[in-house]
């Protein structure tokens, strides 16, 4: 007769050969739809992780929506061209760039999502981020060409931002290292421009070749790299941070406009309908998946916290000549996730 002990061992390893191939075979999908609707065109997705939230401009409105229902919780409106939203939790304040005309960026209350004030800046007013290491709100002109700051808690009705940096290109997105050095995709220049937040100065231009038109940019402070999402070459440039040395370049899909990076793995998301996943093994970046997710899905955000991708995209009129055209009604958020 088997002892009791002997049975334990046989089931464990009985369990363990059933349960690898399972968790071999786990990957990234599409785990849901929300549809949205609601009127306008859409940028960048930023995800509010504490309090589940997503905000997504809209061309003339930014929308909150709820993370795990897609119920929409406000909808700020008073943008001309809305773009990039940045969130200060601890302020209970949210910033909305607006490329219209001059260009401003719009404060508004998180929990109220009213307007507290437009803080006047440059044309074409566009990516943003907020680095609270260095307690300071980031975003690029880019029309302007310059590098735009200023801190958080400034008065939303007379405030100013700090002289803009000039950075010899049109930037597009940006990361921060959390000690004040900037680094901002030159698309133009098929360059990164890296910041010196204290002296306010370009201290280097990086080619980021063999990509080139770089547009999506991620940071990985840990280990010091930048993953920038390239459109001509189509490819995911890995950067070192400290000295600009390209350590990889991957294939992705046409149309990138958004890097992230988490928990070891890089991410781009192209307007083809394409997620590409990235992963390092043994010192080598590899794409490990390239994930169908849908036509227009060109921009997202990660939520570190449950670890999901939201994508903003819409089904598109049949294209005859240039870009297709969204269906009215239709905007969704698209959510990704291991299976």
């Amino acid at each position: 007769m088997r002892s009791v002990r002997g049975s334990r061992f046989y089931l464990a390893m009985f369990l363990a050969g059933a349960l690898a191939p399972v968790f071999a075979q786990a990957n990234w999908q599409v785990l849901k739809k929300f549809p949205i609707g609601g009127e306008g065109s859409w940028d960048y997705v930023t995800v509010d992780a504490p309090n589940h939230r997503l905000f997504v401009t809209r061309s003339t409105h930014t929308m909150a929506i709820d993370s795990n229902t897609g119920a929409v919780l406000g909808d700020i409106a008073g943008q001309l061209r809305s773009h990039g939203v940045a969130i200060v939790p601890r302020l209970g304040r949210g910033f909305i760039t607006d490329g219209g005309d001059s260009g401003a960026i719009l404060v508004f209350d998180l929990k109220t999502y009213a307007v507290l004030g437009k803080i006047p800046t440059m044309a074409d007013s566009d990516g943003i981020i907020y680095d609270p290491r260095i307690d300071r709100i980031l975003a690029v002109s880019g029309d302007g060409g310059a590098l735009m700051t200023f801190q958080p808690d400034i008065d939303p009705k007379n405030g100013k931002i700090d002289p803009p940096i000039e950075l010899g290109g049109a930037p597009e997105f940006l990361a921060s290292d959390g000690t004040g050095r900037i680094y901002i995709n030159l698309e133009d220049k098929d360059a990164v421009a890296v910041v010196d937040l204290p002296s306010r100065k370009v201290v280097a231009r990086w080619p980021v070749a063999p990509g080139g038109h770089p547009v999506g940019m991620s940071i990985d402070e840990k280990t010091h790299r930048l993953f920038i999402g390239c459109r001509n070459p189509q490819k995911m440039i890995v950067m070192n941070s400290e000295d600009g040395k390209i350590e990889a370049a991957l294939p992705i899909g046409s149309g990138v406009d958004a890097t992230r990076f988490d928990n070891g793995k890089a991410f781009a998301s192209c307007r083809d309908g394409s997620l590409t996943i990235v992963g390092e093994k043994a010192s080598t970046f590899e794409v490990e998946q390239a994930l169908k997710t849908a036509e227009g899905a060109r921009t997202m955000d990660l939520d570190t916290m449950s670890g999901k991708i939201f994508l903003p995209t819409s089904e598109f009129e049949p294209a005859t000549t240039g870009r297709p055209k969204p269906k009215p009604g239709t905007f969704q958020i698209l959510v990704v996730g291991k299976s």
